[in-house]
């Protein structure tokens, strides 16, 4: 609980400043992250669904989201209800690779026309292109931790977004 807290006030004191509204991200392992900086930000948090619930009728945006990891894609949704229009939001996840989860994300927020401030990430793999990929969408991406490559069963780190 204390590495989440940390982790969640260090991407909240990037953002504090600049008027974030609420913070977005897409379940599951991105949710803890998330909810400690929205805390510290004292805004919403609210998480995109892989699995359309029952209980969610057609009053939704929608993105499709293909994952490397379960070769599969995902019809990732949020609620209209969630996502009002103007606002300023927040992704953040995990972990970031090929960019597809935030892309999806990203693609959300626009419909709903709010606005993307950044993309927080807790992990990078900055030899995939997901940087490069939110970045040229015109979205800064701010990773706590990146990893330029692996090298003789050793992580090698790049400098952080500090």
């Amino acid at each position: 609980p204390q590495l989440f807290k940390a982790i969640g006030k260090e991407i909240a004191d990037r953002y504090r400043e600049a008027g974030v509204q609420r913070i977005v991200t897409i379940e599951a392992s991105g949710i803890a992250l998330a909810l400690m900086a929205a805390l510290e930000l004292d805004v919403p948090l609210v998480f995109a669904r892989k699995k359309k619930s029952i209980l969610m009728v057609d009053d939704v945006y929608h993105s499709v989201v293909y994952s490397y990891t379960k070769e599969e894609n995902y019809d990732i949704t949020i609620s209209k209800k969630f996502l009002p229009a103007g606002e300023k939001v927040l992704i953040i996840d995990d972990f970031l690779a090929n960019g597809q989860a935030a892309k999806g994300l990203i693609e959300i927020i626009e419909q709903a026309g709010a606005k993307v401030e950044a993309v927080g990430i807790v992990i990078e793999k900055s030899f995939q292109e997901g940087r490069g990929l939110i970045e040229e969408a015109g979205y800064p991406v701010i990773s706590l931790a990146r990893i330029e490559r692996f090298e003789n069963g050793n992580v090698i780190f790049k400098e952080a977004d500090l």
